[in-house]
C-alpha cells in the first residue's frame, strides 16, 4: 500500500545514540531521517518540514512523549506516530494509543522489530489518507448530486407554474410571489430547517396547478362565480393533489400538501376536507398568509387591486378563523420584505414587458 520508501521520519528521543541507531537502520532501508532530542526541537522541524512519521521516546526531560503527541495529533492528522518507551506499562500504552499513536514499542528493541512497525504504521497511514479522500469525494459527490436534482425539482416547478400561469389570471409574477413571500416568512418563524425552507420556496409556486383541470369559462370568468361554478373551482385544490401525487421528490412532496390545503381555514371552514388548527399541514397554512395577501394587492380579471392598508386590515381581521395565528404575527413581522419583494418582481415584470 505505500507509495514507495522515500518517507520522512522524525525520530525523538532525549539520547542520541538511540536517535543514531533508529536513524541508521531506517536510512538503510531508504527513509530519509531527521534526529531531535527534546519535544520542542521536535515541534519546530514538523513547522519547517513534512514528515509522515514520528517515533518519540515517552520519557524525556521537559516536553514528554504523551505531551508531543497530543500536541502534533490536531496539527498534523496525516502524520504516523510509534512511541518508544523502557517502561512496559499496559495503562501507558492504552493511553498513547487512546491519543492516536499508531503502536507502542518497548526497549530494548531490535532493528526488525523496528522495520516491521514503521512499515505497518505508514501502511496504517495510508489506509486512512485513502479512505479520508474517499469520503471526501463521495461527499462532494453526494452534494453535486443533491444539486442536480434539485435543479431537476425546480426546472419541474416551473414549468408547472408557467403552464399555470398561461392557464390562468395569475401572472408569473404572481407564482414566483409565492415562493417568495413563503420564505421570507418563515426567517420569523421558528422550527424549520434550511432544506424546507428552501423546498416551499420552490414549491408554493404550484399550489394552483389544479386549475389546470378547471374549465376556462370558470377561471377566466370575469366577474362573481355562481355557487354552482365556486363549487367547481374549489375541485382545484383535490385535482392538484392528484398531479402532484406518487413523487419521491421532498419538494414535489410538499407542493402537494400545499396544493391541497392551501385553502383550509384555522377554524376548519375551509375546504375541500375541512381540516382545522394544526390537522391542516404548516406550508399550506404559510402558503394560505401569502397567497390571500398578493391576490388582494393584486389585480384580478373580475376585481381590481386592494390598497395594501384595506388589504391587511381584511387579513388581520381573519387571525384565529381563516389564519393561524402564529403565522399571521410572522407575516406581519416580514412585512418590510414582504413588501420589497413585491416591489422587486413588479419593477422586474415591467421591465420585461417593455422589453
Amino acid at each position: 500500500m505505500t507509495e514507495d520508501r522515500s518517507r520522512k521520519v522524525l525520530i525523538v528521543d532525549d539520547e542520541p545514540h538511540i536517535c543514531e541507531i533508529l536513524s541508521r537502520w531506517l536510512t538503510e532501508e531508504g527513509y530519509g531521517c531527521a534526529s531531535a532530542y527534546d519535544g520542542e526541537t521536535a515541534l519546530r522541524l514538523l513547522e519547517r518540514d513534512d514528515f509522515h512519521l514520528l517515533i518519540s521516546d515517552i520519557m524525556m526531560p521537559g516536553m514528554s512523549g504523551i505531551d508531543l503527541l497530543t500536541v502534533t495529533r490536531p496539527l498534523y492528522p496525516d502524520l504516523a506516530v510509534l512511541m518508544v518507551t523502557a517502561v512496559d506499562d499496559r495503562k501507558t500504552a492504552l493511553l498513547t494509543l487512546g491519543l492516536g499513536a499508531y503502536g507502542y514499542i518497548i526497549k530494548p528493541f531490535d532493528k526488525n522489530e523496528i522495520l516491521i512497525n514503521v512499515a505497518n504504521a505508514l501502511e496504517r497511514r495510508d489506509i486512512s489518507r485513502l479512505s479520508h479522500e474517499y469520503e471526501q469525494n463521495l461527499t462532494e459527490h453526494v452534494r453535486k448530486r443533491i444539486t442536480e436534482v434539485r435543479k431537476q425539482e425546480e426546472e419541474f416547478v416551473l414549468r408547472l407554474s408557467s403552464a399555470v400561469g398561461r392557464r390562468t389570471d395569475e401572472t408569473a409574477a404572481h407564482v414566483r410571489r409565492m415562493g417568495l413571500y413563503s420564505s421570507a416568512l418563515l426567517k420569523n418563524y421558528q422550527g424549520w430547517e434550511s432544506k424546507e425552507v428552501e423546498n416551499i420556496r420552490i414549491a408554493a409556486p404550484i399550489h394552483d396547478v389544479g386549475k389546470l383541470g378547471i374549465p376556462d369559462s370558470i377561471v377566466l370568468k370575469p366577474g362573481k362565480l355562481t355557487p354552482e361554478e365556486f363549487e367547481v373551482m374549489k375541485k382545484h385544490s383535490e385535482i392538484g393533489a392528484r398531479i402532484l401525487d406518487g413523487s419521491d421528490f421532498e419538494v414535489v412532496k410538499m407542493a402537494r400538501e400545499i396544493a391541497l390545503s392551501h385553502h383550509e381555514k384555522w377554524d376548519a371552514s375551509g375546504y375541500p376536507q375541512a381540516l382545522g388548527g394544526e390537522a391542516i399541514p404548516e406550508s399550506a397554512r404559510i402558503v394560505a398568509v401569502a397567497d390571500v395577501f398578493d391576490s388582494l394587492v393584486s389585480d384580478r380579471v373580475y376585481r381590481p387591486a386592494l390598497p395594501e392598508n384595506e388589504a391587511l386590515a381584511m387579513i388581520k381581521e381573519q387571525k384565529g378563523r381563516h389564519f393561524d395565528p402564529k403565522i399571521l404575527e410572522c407575516f406581519f413581522d416580514s412585512l418590510s420584505e414582504i413588501r420589497g419583494i413585491k416591489q422587486e418582481v413588479d419593477e422586474e415584470e415591467l421591465l420585461e414587458d417593455l422589453w
